[in-house]
């Protein structure tokens, strides 16, 4: 009996090791793939806002854009309106 539960925990630890290894070495691999001419997105030039407290979330600091079809969706308002009462 002892011998099974010792295999058993043998491998779970070899798998939380091959997991660990594989974390790591993606991690590390991920730099071979930044392009020469990559430019950081907003958010991760702005970082991260501290947390509030305890439990509190590390909030984005990222700004919302504007909407690009802000335009499109005003005529397609006013459009709408102006033919609402026919």
């Amino acid at each position: 009996m002892a011998s099974r539960t010792m295999i058993v925990i043998a491998g779970i630890a070899v798998g939380v090791l091959a997991m660990a290894g594989a974390i790591a070495y993606g991690t590390a691999n991920q730099a071979n793939y930044v392009q020469e001419d990559s430019v950081k997105a907003a958010a991760a030039e702005q970082g991260i806002l501290p947390k509030t407290g305890m439990l509190g979330a590390d909030l984005n600091k990222e700004q919302w854009h504007e909407d690009p079809f802000a335009e499109m969706a005003a005529e397609v308002r006013a459009e709408y309106e102006k033919n609402k009462g026919q």
